[in-house]
């Protein structure tokens, strides 16, 4: 009852600030830009946080670590609820805060003990990093220390004061972010719960193998699969931890060396497309000391530049999607269910309990096990005692759980990297996520390498980690890792182009085995075009591709839909106008069309109408896009035309009769959902960008407070990504997965190198640079952030000086 009162207070003072009023409230929970502050840590010399014209925090210090102290301190001046929020994300603590709506996420954060795999982690870094990340720490804490007036308005409604930050929270949200960009489990869970309604050969259907390659094939274990689903509730892990990682998930980058430039000199762009956050999930700073400096995009809560350049050299990431996680079928021992069976014979669970606090409500005690390959994750939901009777359940192996997780070695020292050799160097202690790493320096070299561990499987494992693998049979174990200098890379190519964007990245002929998830060629292709459009390439031009709203999966799909006559078409002007207008429409997925929203209600209600029947409870959690096994249905590759059979009531329907209605269906919806002016739609309004805010992003009142949404145009498979989840019936337009950051890199001079993210460097609502950078990012519109304090220093917010006491 106290919060609701506490959101009551909080909407009048937002109602009040809006109309102008309570300017004192506003200015006491703002942090200060500007004078001195004495903090009780050690500091080798002042530190200076500049805040420069956008926002953008500018760190000068006399030393690295005291550079670390400042970015920590300018990161909770300006993030502090995100930071809350990330930590508690990572300790599995979210319902201390939220109560039993985060119940079943904090009991899967603690079954795979994120926190834990952190702490450990920390003591197998460089001591040079260890001391980094408390250096980092001491300046969050200088400022929970020496903070004056109240809290964000977050922590007055929620009732909570901060902790102090150590540096097992920054490891935890880096393995939170390993996460994010992680492997293919959700397909194998996929797997197992088809295994109920569907053939192997349908399930192989389902996920068609990358284009150009052909099936794999797997080892037939249905009947085992099906025992298996029943035994963990296959359907209800399906709810509660949502499988698959969608598409346009991912991010693109690429380089050009400088006989394709304006300058002569490399031009390298990234754009990393993540889910949509307000705040954004990065902040742009510039650190700098007399170990190095380095300026670019930084993440709340850890230590140094991740996306940037040195001065020297540029970097840029996109995910490589490498399968790094695989589910166990363990198979418990019938004489002692506190055991289960090896290829050695029965080992015994290793148990922990772990004690979730609720906020009202009482602490939630569960108990984790523990096998070889790693944590039972079927013990999630509340089925254990059926999964005992049933004999199986389900454990997760993840490279990121390794406790010898050094990735920080390598993101902390990248703002020391000088060339190509100490760049390799540096990222051999890179563990997870495996990225797609972009590289260019002064000297017109340019690279990419793809670091990190990645399991090697037997060549007897005949399932690829594509689908769960019986835990007592030792051919699906893992063979040690891909050594470093086997891993996919490229030096000054010959033709000087080097692009990834989540595509394939290895010849037919590599010998081991990284994925089969590749995403589909859509983006990769299309920039590919792009850069063979002209002669030489600018920022300028680079601009306008990261812009590019051009779909190829319209292209390919729309002809497929087109070729079907709509039903009634000579009497339903209707019907007959929107087939006209997507007849003549090109496929760019534009802000002020109204063809795009219709082709994509069309698209929509195509794969409700192929895949709802055939796929029964699991239709929901594993509605997606899939294009190129809708194209195979409808070009009836191989027969695949029979997914257009309805197996509800076993008619014949054709394929030609669900694309029909499917026309007459999305126009339906759209009319429902904009009205009945097809003039007046427009995709940009309905594929609005959604930064989610936790957790007022679910509260109708406060969302358009916190909420930072502006319209957008692009698509799941276009340059410039704009993902829609068409499983969300009441929003299913609206922008979610985007490009968080774009960055444009010019080695001729990397101060003129470009930046923008989705929202503002603030986090606190009352901050002008809440949303600021909103509508610029948007209309694909750039910062300029250097180096030089002649550029910085013109026009600054303010000056804040931190002092030893």
């Amino acid at each position: 009852m106290r919060w609701i009162v506490r959101l009551i207070v909080l909407l009048f003072v937002l109602l009040g600030l809006a109309a102008g009023g309570s300017y004192v409230v506003a200015h006491l929970s703002l942090p200060v830009f500007n004078g001195e502050v004495k903090v009780g840590q050690t500091l080798s010399g002042p530190v200076e946080i500049l805040r420069d014209r956008n926002a953008v925090a500018h760190i000068r210090a006399a030393s690295r670590n005291d550079a670390a102290f400042g970015l920590g301190y300018a990161h909770v001046q300006d993030r502090l609820w995100q930071m809350e929020v990330q930590r508690r994300v990572a300790a599995g603590r979210l319902s201390e805060l939220f109560g039993t709506a985060t119940l079943n996420t904090d009991k899967f954060i603690r079954t795979l003990g994120i926190r834990r795999k952190a702490v450990t982690a920390f003591a197998h870094l460089k001591p040079e990093t260890q001391t980094t990340l408390q250096a980092y720490a001491d300046g969050v804490n200088a400022f929970l220390a020496s903070r004056n007036g109240p809290l964000p308005p977050e922590f007055l409604i929620f009732d909570v004061t901060p902790e102090p930050w150590t540096p097992a929270d920054s490891l935890g949200w880096l393995k939170m972010m390993a996460w994010d960009l992680g492997g293919n489990w959700g397909r194998e869970l996929a797997t197992l719960g088809l295994s109920k309604r569907l053939t192997k050969q349908q399930i192989e259907e389902f996920y068609p193998p990358y284009p150009g390659d052909g099936p794999v094939a797997l080892a037939e274990m249905s009947e085992l699969y099906r025992k298996v689903a029943t035994a963990v509730d296959v359907e209800r892990l399906l709810e509660i931890l949502p499988p698959e990682r969608p598409e346009g998930v991912g991010s693109n980058n690429w380089v050009i060396n400088g006989k394709h430039t304006v300058t002569g000199q490399p031009l390298l762009a990234n754009d990393p497309h993540l889910g949509l956050a307000t705040p954004a999930l990065w902040y742009f700073a510039h650190m700098a000391s007399p170990a190095g400096s380095a300026i670019g995009a930084t993440l709340p809560g850890v230590p140094g530049v991740v996306l940037g350049h040195n001065g020297r050299v540029a970097w840029g990431f996109t995910n490589t999607g490498p399968d790094t996680q695989d589910l166990y079928i363990e198979k418990i021992d019938p004489a002692d269910p506190t055991q289960y069976v090896t290829p050695n014979g029965s080992a015994a669970f290793v148990t922990r309990q772990e004690t979730i606090k609720q906020r009202s409500g009482e602490d939630v005690v569960i108990t984790v096990r523990e096998t070889r390959h790693g944590p039972v994750i079927s013990d999630v939901h509340d089925g254990a005692r059926q999964q005992l009777e049933a004999g199986y359940v389900l454990s997760f192996a993840w490279t990121a759980l390794l406790d010898e997780d050094t990735t920080a070695d390598a993101l902390l020292g990248l703002d020391s990297i000088t060339d190509w050799n100490g760049f390799n160097d540096n990222l051999k202690r890179f563990v997870t996520p495996q990225q797609n790493i972009v590289y260019a320096d002064r000297e017109g070299n340019i690279g990419f390498v793809a670091p990190g561990l990645i399991p090697i499987r037997r060549a007897d494992n005949d399932l690829k980690g594509l689908a769960p693998a019986p835990g007592w049979d030792a051919r699906y174990d893992w063979n040690g890792f891909i050594p470093f200098e086997q891993l996919p890379r490229s030096y000054n190519p010959p033709r000087g182009i080097i692009v990834t964007a989540n595509n394939k990245i290895v010849p037919d002929n590599y010998p081991y085995f990284i994925t089969a998830d590749w995403a589909e060629p859509y983006r990769a292709r299309r920039i590919e075009q792009l850069l063979k459009e002209r002669n030489v390439h600018s920022v300028e031009s680079f601009k306008q591709l990261q812009g590019d709203t051009m779909s190829p999966m319209v292209s390919e799909i729309l002809p497929l839909l087109l070729a079907v006559p709509p039903k009634n078409l000579p009497r339903n002007s209707e019907l007959a106008g929107s087939h006209a207008l997507l007849a003549s429409w090109d496929g760019n997925m534009s802000i002020n069309r109204a063809e795009p929203l219709i082709f994509q209600a069309w698209y929509r209600e195509l794969t409700r109408l192929i895949l709802a029947d055939e796929l029964g409870d699991a239709f929901q959690p594993l509605w997606r896009f899939r294009p190129i096994l809708i194209r195979n249905i409808l070009t009836n590759q191989n027969g695949q035309s029979r997914w257009c059979a309805n197996q509800a009531t076993g008619a014949t329907t054709s394929c030609a009769e669900l694309v029909a209605e499917a026309l007459d269906r999305a126009l339906d919806d759209l009319k429902t959902r904009y009205g009945s002016d097809m003039a007046r739609w427009r995709w940009g309004e309905a594929h609005a960008a959604r930064g989610t805010h936790r957790p007022f992003s679910n509260i109708a009142v406060l969302r358009r407070f916190f909420e930072v949404s502006v319209p957008t145009g692009g698509d799941a498979f276009t340059v410039n990504v704009g993902r829609n989840d068409i499983a969300n019936d009441k929003d299913p337009f609206a922008n979610r997965h985007a490009a968080s950051l774009r960055a444009i890199y010019d080695l001729a001079d990397l101060n003129r190198s470009q930046f923008m993210h989705s929202t503002g460097q603030s986090g606190h609502v009352l901050s002008p640079h809440y949303r600021d950078y909103a509508i610029p990012w948007a209309a694909v519109e750039y910062i300029p952030m250097s180096m030089r304090p002649a550029d910085f220093e013109t026009g600054a917010l303010g000056r804040l000086r931190l002092t030893a006491r």
